[in-house]
């Protein structure tokens, strides 16, 4: 972007000024600190300049919004056009609490539905389950049948809203119930819209929630992603999701560098089905976590699409615009969260939610002010609600398209995020004897991802504890107030209304349409055929999910047992 000539006068230039303005301020008061550095570490410089993106090609690197390799956006008007969706998590106790929930968000001006499950729906084990005691409706809603999903979305017209589903061993159950209740609704599968996250690689990665072993969950994603490219195209069958390896406490690099390995470990198991990458491609979706470095995030995001759209034309020979358009969910960062203080989290969210939409992202939760003490009220809620409408409506930061593009240091952070990312992602692709795939199988087999995010959460928490890395509130500026906000409370009836729910449907059920449904399953399974297509029959039958998850576990058996914690 600068000849030579240019940039050797830049050059002398800030020699000049180091030595004339600089040093005899540095002098005189020094700086804050000896050095300067991210969330993840990644040290700063006081300054960037032409000379830092020297290397840089326009058209090459950057383009223009909506073209390859959509460093600036995926559209080209972007948030001109329309806002983000603005898609709240949200799910507590029984279906109707949770129905309740999204009432009060939609009528509060969000714009897409998210949905939290309890820990046996995401275990894929039933309220009655004795492993389910003391977990029903805790952390989010507990779903056991068709009929919880009716009365989830009384009210809401599946045609009109876009859902999330925050789950992952169980996710085609919970797909193959979304899909029965459209079916039983008269909606046309095709118009459909949502996402489904229902990444099993990221759990054995990070999150931990599993069920059956790594080969058999990446052959249960690729039917949910064959069967979605023929059913229900406007939705998305995975969320590709790097946040809950940031959660754990990966960096920024590691969790794009990871993120897009799975990605790419997923696009290599449908090309292997012998999946067109143009058909199924468009959706794919994924989710990123957004930070407090605001600037480090902001070229994370940008880095993402770039890497993403080279590599799905360079290796994998996506011609289809669609299939090299990197789309991304963001959730401000869990982590960061503090109990102490609470309503500091405001700010913090506020930073975050701000990095997001400056990096482009397609739709956006942010977290809830007191997160790190319960699940969020009807007042934090509607306030992380209004963190987005104010910086959609009121900070001018959705009036540009990559207002931050050209920045000398997002530009030279965008580069180094880029080239420590693909190192990564070369790394686990040699694991693999030039698969991506069998790379990350074996790196999660290996322990590699464990090590590599243990080493780089234990370095962060050191820094914390020798105060290197400021907290608010936490090691510096604290008070010996009581600051706890209300909390919501989960009702104590919330298990025996479930288990009233449960036990009414399985009354009422046709227990031979049951039996056959699961034989039907059990076949498709045993013949390696793609199993999507027996579920939802099953959960028309008012199948539990355990009992289809049981179907899965007497296969394949489970993780734990491979590991021997079983």
């Amino acid at each position: 972007m600068y000849d030579d000539e240019e940039l050797s006068e830049i050059r002398e230039a800030k020699e000049s000024w180091e030595a004339e303005t600089l040093d005899p301020t540095l002098d005189r008061h020094g700086e804050r600190k000896d050095r300067f550095a991210t969330v993840s570490n990644r040290e700063v410089d006081r300054l960037y300049t032409p000379e830092d993106v020297a290397d840089l090609d326009y058209e090459e690197d950057l383009g223009f919004p909506g073209e390859e390799p959509y460093t600036r956006g995926v559209y080209p008007t972007m948030y001109r056009g329309r806002t983000w969706t603005m898609r709240q998590f949200a799910g507590f106790g029984t279906a109707e609490e949770t129905n309740e929930r999204f009432h009060y968000l939609i009528d509060e001006g969000q714009t897409g539905l998210s949905t939290a499950f309890d820990m046996p729906s995401l275990m894929g084990i039933d309220s009655d389950d004795k492993m389910s005691l003391g977990e029903v409706g805790k952390e989010g809603v507990a779903v056991d049948t068709l009929r919880d999903m009716e009365v989830m979305f009384d009210g809401i017209d599946l045609a009109e809203v876009s859902t999330s589903f925050t789950i992952n061993p169980s996710a085609p159950v919970i797909y193959a119930m979304y899909v029965a209740l459209a079916d039983q609704r008269g909606i046309p599968r095709e118009e459909l819209r949502g996402t489904l996250q229902n990444d099993m690689l990221k759990e054995f990665i990070a999150q931990k929630e599993w069920v059956i072993p790594p080969e058999p969950s990446l052959d249960l994603v690729t039917d949910t992603i064959e069967f979605a490219v023929a059913e229900t195209p406007k939705f998305k069958p995975i969320s590709v999701s790097g946040y809950h390896i940031r959660e754990a406490g990966s960096t920024a690099v590691q969790e794009l560098a990871f993120t897009l390995a799975d990605g790419f470990a997923y696009v290599e198991a449908c090309l292997d089905r012998g999946l067109d990458i143009d058909k199924f491609a468009p959706q794919l979706s994924f989710f990123f976590n957004s930070h407090n470095s605001l600037f480090e995030e902001v070229a994370k995001f940008r880095a993402a699409r770039r890497i993403y759209a080279n590599v799905m034309d360079e290796w994998y020979g996506a011609e289809a615009e669609a299939s090299k358009r990197l789309k991304f969910h963001t959730q401000t960062a869990g982590q960061s969260l503090t109990a102490q203080q609470p309503l500091n989290n405001v700010a913090r969210v506020t930073i975050q939610a701000l990095a997001g939409v400056l990096g482009g992202t397609q739709s956006l939760h942010t977290n809830s002010f007191d997160e790190a003490l319960a699940l969020p009220s009807e007042q934090a809620v509607r306030v992380a609600l209004r963190t987005q409408q104010i910086i959609a409506e009121e900070s001018g930061a959705a009036d540009i398209v990559d207002p931050l593009g050209g920045s000398f240091a997002v530009e030279r952070l965008t580069d180094e995020t880029e080239a420590d990312a693909m190192a990564y992602i070369e790394e686990i692709k040699e694991m693999g004897d030039g698969s991506v795939r069998d790379g990350v199988l074996r790196g999660i087999e290996q322990g590699y991802f464990h090590r590599e995010i243990q080493e780089s959460a234990y370095e962060y928490q050191e820094r914390v504890d020798e105060g290197d890395e400021t907290v608010v509130g936490v090691n510096a500026y604290e008070i010996d107030e009581d600051t706890r906000p209300d909390l919501l409370k989960v009702d104590e009836t919330t298990r025996e209304r479930q288990l009233d729910r449960l036990e009414s449907v399985k009354a009422e059920r046709d227990d031979d349409a049951v039996g056959d449904a699961l034989d039907d399953l059990r076949d498709a399974v045993e013949a390696g055929e793609n199993a999507m297509p027996e579920i939802v029959a099953a959960v028309k039958a008012y199948a539990t999910m355990g009992e289809i998850m049981d179907v899965f576990e007497a296969e394949h058996g489970t993780y734990r047992e491979r590991i021997g914690v079983a």
